[in-house]
């Protein structure tokens, strides 16, 4: 049962917000931005709680006719069918308020930056993290957001070291983020005559887009290094020092940019990752102090964590967070299936947010 004096609250505020906005000669565009994004938040709290109590409603009305000794029996008959019917309904009733009701992730309206890196496994690992990078652009065009690619570091054989881009649309980050950690390939390499099956492995990370406003940098705590870009094996790409490399000093994060020309061009895409990187340091500090005594995470997002694996000679591929298998490898590296995945991690997620959420942790 969910207490009534949590939810007059909430109608109280949605209320309190309706009429702020309704006279909003006296907000500055920042506030209003914000009752605004506060508004459509409780939205659907709102309606879930009108819902949820209309039921119990109904039901209360319905419990008095079959109490009261003056009702005819047609009444009282029509009323008893209706009870039952109601009773079945408000279980759902009362989850989806209580999902509605579940602490939203800060960072979920935001945009995404992808890091894909080869790990263990050399050449292979290198063109096991262009397939996985890949992957992730697919799965972008397939949800119509726009994937850009920021910084693209090239194995000799055509896979990459390093590779990070910027995903823009809605729900990018809501999606993708537990796609953070180890994501390890089984496969028999093109280079391997005698058929053996290797093992590599490649790590994503998937960090929110941040604002200036999200993190403030200081100046005088970066160093920033110019220098010139060079390509896979050494040669010189360009004959002016347009690389960019930034060095956060207070953290030692370092990050560096040179697939652009210009080299404000290159500091601003560097920029661009540090703030992310930044903000999601910060976030991550914040949930581990939040998270010590939590039961269960679908994954920390921290990227030594082994998440899943890719078997080609099985086609199969398996997320060890979930223990969910899919027969689809391809399916799922073209994107097409990957979204299978995310769903059932979005769902596993949910179910031990509200589980937590209904034992009071």
């Amino acid at each position: 049962m969910i207490a009534d004096e949590k939810l007059d609250r909430l109608i109280a505020r949605h209320r309190e917000l309706e009429v702020a906005m309704a006279a909003p000669e006296g907000l500055s565009r920042d506030e209003f931005v914000r009752l605004s994004k506060e508004y459509s938040e409780l939205a659907p709290v709102v309606e879930g709680i009108n819902a949820y109590r209309k039921t119990r409603r109904e039901i209360a009305d319905l419990e008095t006719i079959l109490a009261d000794p003056e009702s005819d029996e047609e009444m009282r008959a029509l009323a008893g069918e209706e009870i039952e019917a109601l009773k079945a309904r408000l279980p759902d009733v009362e989850h989806r308020l209580q999902v509605a009701l579940l602490p939203r992730d800060e960072a979920d309206d935001k945009n995404a930056i992808l890091e894909v890196r080869a790990g263990t496994g050399g050449d292979e690992a290198a063109l096991f993290a262009a397939d996985l990078f890949r992957m992730y652009q697919r799965y972008a065009d397939l949800n119509g957001w726009r994937f850009e690619i920021i910084n693209a570091s090239e194995s000799d054989l055509g896979g990459f070291k390093e590779a990070v881009a910027s995903i823009t649309g809605a729900g990018a980050y809501a999606r993708l983020k537990f796609e953070s950690g180890v994501h390890r390939v089984q496969r028999v390499p093109e280079t391997e005559s005698s058929g053996r099956i290797h093992t590599s492995a490649a790590t994503v990370a998937v960090l929110p887009e941040a604002e200036e406003v999200d993190v403030a940098i200081d100046d005088k705590d970066l160093r920033i290094d110019v220098f010139r870009a060079s390509g896979p094996g050494g040669q010189s790409v360009n004959t002016t020092d347009s690389a960019v490399r930034i060095t956060h000093l207070p953290t030692g994060i370092v990050v560096q940019q040179q697939d652009e020309k210009s080299q404000h061009k290159n500091k601003a895409k560097a920029m661009k990752v540090l703030r992310a990187r930044l903000y999601e340091r910060e976030r991550a500090e914040r949930e581990a102090a939040r998270a010590a005594s939590r039961r269960h995470q679908v994954g920390s997002g921290d990227r030594s964590e082994r998440v899943r694996t890719y078997n080609f000679p099985q086609g199969r591929v398996t997320d060890h967070r979930i223990n969910l298998t899919l027969y689809k490898l391809e399916k799922v590296l073209e994107g097409e299936a990957l979204g299978e995945i995310v769903e059932a991690l979005i769902a596993d997620d949910r179910a031990n947010r509200l589980a937590e959420f209904e034992s009071g942790g």
